[in-house]
């Protein structure tokens, strides 16, 4: 098998990726700078570096020193109202940082890259669900740092196809939607502090470590008035990186893909959900939009499913919200 540089495998997705991978037999290198991530959830078979994947001298030692043969590049920040805030930061990391990443790929010979994207770089869509064709028009600054990297990675393709690059490199970018839960077997889960993320947040006030739950917006034009977003298993996700790794290594052509369940649930249906599982009628108050708000957003899987022949296992919103919860009771006691 082939050693693998994860880079934020530290991080919520990128640590149950790395863990996916060992356990498929590859060896992996972990570059991580802990700004975010956490050292607790590095698998104990990779190798650990902590580091700036937007250094490019210490990207570059590693690959040599491991023999890195393909990079899955998860690092980066990735919260919405942040990067409203803080646009010139998600600049720096988001775009910056893997512009240089790309670069030391290609200076080392790199064949496979696989991007972790967003589907916040569709924006505000018209389509349900969306597919991978429609016109990318993110909304909010964390969107356009994807959407950047996204066309810098298609322009180097363009590029190597045109025979101004000299390079085997290719790459698939997984546009994500809404990730949520923990592995089934209860050995990882998210650790983020402060987190957005509905599904965790409604966790934490089941567990009585949030006071409530805020609804941000009533007035959508949905049917219950709140936003619809596709949840989709991080243990599914972390299957998808594994399967374009694998149609990469097969000959397959650079890409994109959809990673999502393809249907969407409203942000009271998720409370209800996780209320149903906890039996815990936590306290939910309503209060305004946030900037960067999709009314509704849902993927349309079949490219993935085809060309990669990407099966989800746990396409199960009960079963999302149960792992989710009995995450955090578990880091909680």
């Amino acid at each position: 098998m082939k050693t693998v540089l994860v880079t934020g495998g530290a991080g919520y997705i990128g640590s149950h990726t790395a863990c996916k991978l060992i356990e498929n037999g590859h060896q992996v290198v972990i570059l991580d700078n802990l700004s975010t991530g956490f050292k607790s959830v590095v698998p104990k078979d990779a190798v650990f570096i902590e580091g700036d994947v937007g250094d490019s001298d210490t990207v570059t030692q590693l690959i040599e020193t491991h023999g890195i043969e393909d990079i899955v590049h998860f690092a980066a920040h990735l919260l919405v109202p942040e990067s409203v805030a803080q646009p010139n930061r998600y600049y720096k990391n988001n775009v910056v940082a893997s512009q240089n990443l790309i670069n030391a790929a290609l200076a080392a010979n790199i064949k496979h890259f696989i991007f972790s994207s967003t589907c916040a770089v569709y924006g505000m869509v018209k389509t349900f669900p969306v597919d991978e064709n429609v016109s990318m028009q993110p909304i909010s600054p964390y969107g356009r740092t994807k959407c950047v990297t996204e066309w810098s990675l298609q322009d180097t393709n363009t590029a190597i196809q045109s025979g101004y690059i000299e390079s085997d490199f290719k790459y698939v970018a997984l546009r994500y939607f809404n990730v949520a839960g923990a592995r089934p077997d209860g050995k990882l889960g998210q650790v983020t502090e402060n987190t957005t993320h509905l599904i965790k947040v409604c966790a934490e006030a089941v567990l009585g470590v949030r006071d409530q739950v805020t609804i941000f917006g009533t007035d959508y034009a949905t049917a219950d008035g709140t936003c619809i977003r596709d949840y989709i298993h991080v243990d599914d996700l972390a299957q998808a990186h594994l399967d374009a790794l694998d149609y990469l290594q097969k000959g397959g052509s650079s890409d994109v893909f959809n990673c999502g369940y393809g249907h969407g649930y409203s942000v009271r249906e998720i409370i209800d959900v996780m209320k149903k599982v906890s039996g815990v009628d936590f306290k939910v108050i309503e209060g305004q939009r946030r900037d960067g708000d999709p009314p509704a957003i849902a993927a349309d899987n079949s490219k993935i499913k085809t060309k990669l022949q990407w099966s989800p296992a746990h396409n199960d919103i009960e079963l999302i919200c149960r792992t989710a919860l009995d995450w955090e009771t578990k880091i909680r006691n």
